[in-house]
């Protein structure tokens, strides 16, 4: 009997140092610290438990405010630092020993779990290892600790089970200082497209309409999905920023009477206002669809608003040239389309490779400058049916117009040369085919003025012998015509010289 209450005793002994064994260092600051251990670790909380039920603990955790009476009140404490605690002891006395990583990266704690001899010791330590050695043994881990980016992990419950120090910040500014909530920043579940596992998201801050842009990445790892977050909102406020002047440029081209077709460096059409539609009659849902510069040169063949090739086997090259020569600045044409209107068509470069076409419809103009040629021609060829030798000097004294008879006369060509013939020109050319008389210097002189204008004639005599009656006549906007009338055919046609009286 004695023996056997003496190893007892000896068990009691041994249970009750194992259990100060366990306590001790929070049980006895002063000696830990005179000893050499670490002062930190005296303020490690540690529980024990047999089964679920709480049945000791350390003076660090006697002084936490929380209300630990079994494993699902310490599980609860734990949950914001320590998502992964385990469900039950029995998981810990399964594997023996369980250390459980906290959800921010950047704490430098852990949860040390073991189970001896029916007894579940559980200890949140510090892990306040230098970031020196912590990047040595773990490179990869410090690297993605310290990223300048949020990077979390979510596990199969669908809550955040790790993330590093800028998650937590980003986490603090979107929900404020409550940190409990481990659903994540991002929803996850969007399936859109086939590259769902990387898009653009947003997350809008507490008590703010401001959105924070992210270019969130996800990563299947086994059950757990890690996640990455790159900030984007530089390249958001850079798009928005072309966009409002992207409207811009299109209000006001929108005022436009030219039709306006920018391509960008794929080719494809990128912008264009309403007068492109009035001028072309492409309809707006074909222009919006953003067609390629072939398809839109091919539409508008189609549509007879362009005109017909010669030659429809080289088409395709014949757009290819066009497009490098407006490219270069090159391309400038006059189109005239099977309805009877006129279209001047030019291409000039636009930064970053981009092309555009400029259509002006110029069927007035066009109409207008044809009309004023016919009417010249006509006049003209009014002119060169009479027998009088006829000069027409504009108000500055260039010569205007002249008939065939006087080409004959003085045989002359003006239209043969484009250099300006004046009066003084003309003058010196009559002056060498006639005997001399002050006249040419009257007429210069007539021409010249502004003032006391009327008709008057004088008789010239050309060397050969003929004598010509030259006749000054004032015309409108400052104009004169000299007109000169073989003296022989006057005397002949007595009308003739009372029609010139």
């Amino acid at each position: 009997m004695i023996s056997e209450l003496f190893v007892l005793g000896i068990v009691c002994v041994t249970s009750a140092a194992m259990v100060l064994f366990w306590l001790v260092p929070f049980k006895a600051r002063a000696i830990a610290t005179s000893t050499g251990v670490s002062p930190e670790l005296c303020n490690d909380h540690v529980y024990l438990f047999e089964g679920n039920e709480l049945i000791g603990l350390s003076d660090a955790g006697e002084r936490e405010d929380a209300k630990i009476a079994d494993w699902t009140d310490l599980k609860t404490y734990l949950a914001e630092r320590f998502p992964n605690f385990p469900e039950t002891p029995e998981e810990i006395e399964q594997a023996g020993e369980i250390v459980v990583t906290p959800v921010d990266a950047s704490a430098r704690q852990d949860v040390f779990c073991e189970w001896i001899d029916g007894i579940t010791r559980v200890q949140v330590r510090k892990t306040d290892a230098p970031e020196t050695k912590q990047m040595q043994l773990d490179p990869v881990r410090a690297a993605t600790e310290s990223a300048p980016y949020p990077v979390w992990c979510v596990d199969h419950y669908g809550t955040v089970c790790w993330h590093n120090a800028a998650y937590a910040r980003l986490a603090r500014k979107v929900r404020g200082q409550n940190t409990s909530d481990l659903k994540p920043l991002f929803d996850l579940t969007d399936p859109t497209g086939p590259n769902s596992n990387r898009r653009r998201i947003s997350v809008s801050p507490k008590d703010s309409d401001q959105k924070l842009w992210f270019d969130l990445s996800v990563v299947d790892q086994g059950d757990n999905q890690l996640c990455y977050a790159t900030d984007i909102n530089a390249v958001v406020d850079a798009e928005v920023a072309q966009r409002n002047f992207v409207q811009t440029l299109a209000k006001t081209f929108a005022q436009l009477s030219i039709g306006l077709a920018i391509f960008d460096r794929n080719r494809q059409l990128a912008l264009f206002n309403p007068a492109l539609i009035d001028l072309t009659a492409l309809p707006a849902d074909f222009l919006s669809s953003r067609p390629s510069v072939m398809s839109f040169f091919d539409r508008l063949r189609n549509q007879n608003m362009m005109p017909e090739p010669k030659n429809y086997g080289g088409w395709r090259q014949q757009m290819n040239d066009l497009v490098e020569a407006a490219a270069d600045g090159r391309y400038q044409e006059t189109w005239s389309l099977p309805s009877g209107s006129v279209y001047s068509v030019s291409g000039r470069p636009h930064p970053d490779g981009a092309v555009a076409f400029l259509f002006e419809d110029i069927t007035a103009e066009i109409t207008l400058t044809r009309r004023f040629r016919s009417e010249l021609e006509l006049g003209q060829s009014i002119l060169d049916q009479l027998e009088d030798a006829i000069a027409v000097f504009a108000s500055d004294g260039a010569l205007a117009f002249s008939n065939v008879a006087y080409h004959q006369m003085w045989q002359v060509d003006p239209d043969a040369s484009f250099a300006t013939v004046s009066v003084l020109d003309a003058t010196r050319i009559w002056q060498d085919k006639c005997t001399a008389t002050p006249v040419w210097g009257e007429i210069r002189d007539f021409v010249d003025s502004r003032e006391n204008r009327s008709q008057w004639r004088e008789l010239v005599h050309l060397r050969s012998g003929e004598t010509l009656i030259c006749t000054a006549s004032p015309i409108q906007n400052g104009g004169t015509m000299i007109r000169f009338t073989a003296h022989s055919r006057v005397s002949q046609n007595p009308q003739l010289s009372d029609a010139q009286g």
